[in-house]
């Protein structure tokens, strides 16, 4: 578990899995979001704890973290030392951004301001607002088809690769 019971905000499943995340790959990325710093996006548990946590081996978890990598949700900002050891790695979850918890940037108030009840107010930007990067602009055709073309061309080269080798097999 966590060490601090807050919310993190993380984009929605079928955000994830239309820009190209692995299904199984997204409760390793939930995971990890719930043990980073909702400010700076940083956490550094092990990956055993990881595959305590989903109930996982720590290989799976490792191929997980590799593949939310390469798609650009998490970097891999250093390997930490303990006692002259290599330790936990030190990730950054991209995504991050600080929230009440209830979908709103958290807002600096003065503090005389402190103890006030904040105004009912709707929230000020759309819930994409700061996941753009990842995105992009869903309504553009072009950028659609091209997408489909390169996860078309990514498939068939996957599905090439995994025939190497057993040629006799698909004969």
């Amino acid at each position: 578990m966590a060490a601090k019971r807050k919310f993190t905000r993380i984009p929605k499943v079928s955000d994830l899995v239309y820009v190209g995340v692995p299904t199984e790959a997204i409760p390793t990325y939930a995971a990890l979001a719930d043990y980073s710093n909702n400010k700076t996006g940083l956490c550094w548990p092990k990956m055993q704890t990881l595959a305590n946590t989903l109930g996982r081996s720590a290989r799976t978890v490792q191929r997980h973290l590799h593949l939310l990598k390469e798609c650009g949700l998490i970097e891999f900002v250093e390997r930490r030392r303990h006692r002259g050891r290599y330790s936990s790695y030190l990730y950054k979850v991209l995504h991050i951004v600080a929230t009440t918890g209830h979908g709103r940037p958290e807002v600096k108030r003065h503090p005389i301001y402190k103890g006030t009840k904040p105004s009912v107010t709707s929230p000020n930007s759309p819930s994409k607002e700061g996941f753009n990067w990842l995105f992009g602009d869903p309504t553009d055709p072009k950028a659609q088809a091209e997408h489909q073309r390169a996860q078309a061309e990514r498939r068939k080269g996957d599905s090439e690769r995994r025939k190497e080798g057993y040629e006799w097999l698909f004969k």
